[in-house]
């Protein structure tokens, strides 16, 4: 699906996996070391060894090329502070009890070959292919971002109130790290689940808040929801069977699929809110 959509994105890509959750004593970590100065040779050993030794933290990993996933026992929190202040250059992509994320400069072929996508199982993913616009082509503004645990999200579309959405959450202690129109769209919709609004409702604040135009796909540990401004100029279209749902910006990523002449088939309505449970 995401080859389907090279043209339209051949700047980068990128994959969130969700996966079993893991005990609540437990948390993953995606690690992106393309930007450190050892790139694919990063000492990955060397940082678990350090984890442990510094924080007393038990920690495993699994590293492929320049990524890997770390996972450790308690809150992630005292991690990821020792990992900005020991290691600045590495790039935490995402963190949860669920997800995997990976993203990279290239074509879709050229990254879904580099993390091996093909050998990747879970429950549900969001990908995304990147024709960059209004930022840099660099792989911390590839899509899916992350905020928060367990929550990633890709857009397709045009933010005009991004900096107003950073002046709103900044006071309340949220952090940026790009200048990326999404990453605002993406810390709005986590905060307002972290301040106890469910995805419906964080949903329709979105529609309240965010202006522009935008066709957004979110996923969570257990629930993937697609929504598109007032003005739906972004494309979407869905496949549905007994099976699998499937949701691309044109039908060719979605032809290939298995039992595809006998899904429903459909494009969302502008401003409704469309929720599966995984």
């Amino acid at each position: 699906m995401l080859i389907g959509m090279t043209e339209r994105g051949p700047d980068s890509a990128g994959l969130a996996v969700f996966t079993d959750l893991l005990p609540d004593c437990l948390r993953k970590i995606s690690l992106y070391s393309g930007s450190t100065p050892d790139g694919a040779d990063f000492n990955w050993a060397g940082l678990t060894h350090g984890i442990r030794e510094h924080l007393g933290i038990e920690a495993t990993l699994e590293a492929r090329n320049n990524h890997a996933v770390i996972t450790v026992a308690g809150p992630p929190e005292p991690v990821k502070h020792w990992l900005k202040e020991r290691h600045p250059k590495l790039h935490i992509l995402s963190t949860g009890r669920s997800i995997d994320l990976y993203k990279d400069v290239g074509t879709p072929a050229e990254v879904a070959e580099h993390y091996h996508f093909g050998n990747l199982k879970g429950s549900h993913l969001v990908g995304h292919t990147r024709m960059a616009t209004e930022s840099a082509v660099t792989p911390d503004r590839a899509h899916p971002f992350t905020a928060g645990e367990d929550f990633c999200l890709v857009h397709n579309g045009s933010l005009s109130n991004p900096y107003g959405i950073r002046r709103m959450l900044e006071p309340h202690g949220i952090h940026f790290e790009t200048d990326n129109d999404t990453e605002a769209a993406c810390r709005f919709l986590e905060w307002r689940l972290r301040e106890g609004d469910s995805l419906e409702m964080a949903l329709q604040k979105s529609f309240e808040e965010l202006d522009g135009f935008f066709t957004f796909l979110i996923g969570t540990a257990n629930q993937l929801a697609l929504i598109r401004d007032p003005f739906a100029c972004k494309p979407a279209i869905v496949a549905e069977t007994d099976d699998y749902v499937a949701i691309a910006s044109e039908f060719r990523s979605l032809a290939h699929l298995p039992d595809i002449q006998h899904a429903r088939i459909f494009e969302p309505v502008p401003e409704e809110m469309y929720v599966w449970n995984a």
